[in-house]
């Protein structure tokens, strides 16, 4: 039975949080005196001289409506990486605690665990990048807090079988957070709906993938209420800045827009899947649900390092585990794809000097 207070560090039980004064105030009101602002203004053409929603409630009330869930059910961090130290910070004790990861996946889960000194206990996923479940279920004991699953999965581009991922909220008594970051992308549906079911859920989206706005830094956890408040009395009081809150308000009104991006970018997904297979220097393309595609090549170091001196970029992901000899490639605008494989095309199977 998922409890969450036996979850909890003893620490953030106890802990009072910081009460700005925006969070003091209620009502109406024309003269704000309260948290030391410049009462004069800003320098820019939009007076940014006040703190922002410290809850950010308007734009929770916009993604409620697009994702279907109450606001209460909304965290907003900065950026997903927040979200992933956050949890961290609020369930597990440094050097006590352990997080399972399931590489190859999302390396921030790694890097945030060793900054927040969490145990880490890495169960490989399996040939065809799904999940271990025999493994897993060796790998959890007392002192496991939270498995992260990421699908659709990076950099290997594919869903997890949604049966395991159930079948992991059903018999672990910790956290299990999906995250969705390339969900847009994918055919399987989000678990978002399924938050009323599973208390244990934590589910990671982001508007810097299909919404386009990387550059705002707004990362998205969806889960009960109960979990949510725990969360908001871990983060900064201001962690969302008013730019980004208004921006992201703006864009969360092309609804339409996106949606047609994020079928441009399957069509040209699979437009590119199928260019990559054709050159002799790939030996391998992987099915993918996001917008990426792996790749795995005759010479991944090579290739890239050739790619780069042409002004092209993509990631290197050889020495990723289960990813030798591969590339991580982003799904372009149909010229941008173009120009790659074009360039591509110019190296020689066992070199990468451009072909005369």
């Amino acid at each position: 039975m998922f409890d969450l207070n036996k979850l909890l560090r003893n620490n953030i039980k106890q802990l009072v949080p910081y009460s700005s004064a925006r969070d003091e105030f209620k009502g109406e009101a024309r003269i704000f005196l309260d948290a030391n602002e410049n009462s004069f203004g800003s320098p820019l053409p939009k007076d940014y001289n006040r703190y922002p929603d410290p809850m950010q409630w308007q734009l929770k009330y916009k993604l409620a409506d697009i994702k279907g869930v109450p606001p209460q059910h909304i965290f907003i961090g900065n950026g997903s990486d927040e979200v992933i130290d956050v949890l961290y910070r609020a369930l597990c004790n440094p050097g006590v605690d352990n997080v399972v990861l399931c590489p190859p996946t999302y390396g921030m889960y790694e890097v945030s665990a060793r900054i927040n000194d969490v145990v880490i206990r890495q169960v490989s996923l399996t040939e065809d990048f799904q999940l271990d479940m025999p493994a897993l279920q060796q790998a959890v004991d007392e002192n496991t807090k939270l498995i992260f699953v990421c699908s659709p999965n990076n950099p290997t581009g594919n869903s997890i079988n949604r049966s395991d991922i159930e079948l992991l909220l059903n018999n672990f008594d910790g956290i299990v957070v999906v995250d969705e970051a390339y969900i847009n992308f994918a055919r399987q549906k989000t678990f978002i709906q399924e938050l009323t079911e599973y208390p244990n859920l934590v589910v990671m989206q982001t508007l810097s993938k299909a919404w386009g706005l990387a550059a705002l830094r707004v990362g998205m956890a969806f889960a009960g209420e109960e979990i949510i408040n725990v969360m908001n009395k871990i983060k900064p009081p201001y962690n969302i800045s008013q730019a980004a809150q208004e921006l992201a308000l703006q864009a969360l009104e092309n609804v339409a827009q996106v949606n047609e991006w994020i079928k441009e970018t399957v069509v040209q997904r699979d437009v590119l899947a199928a260019s990559l297979i054709n050159l002799p220097i790939v030996l391998q393309v992987y099915p993918s649900d996001a917008n990426f595609i792996l790749a795995k090549t005759t010479d991944a170091k090579g290739i890239y390092q050739y790619l780069v001196e042409q002004g092209i970029v993509v990631r290197d992901r050889s020495r990723v585990e289960l990813c030798a000899g591969c590339l991580r490639i982003t799904v372009g605008t149909p010229e941008e794809n173009e120009t790659l494989i074009n360039t591509l095309a110019q190296i020689e199977v066992g070199s990468t000097s451009q072909k005369s």
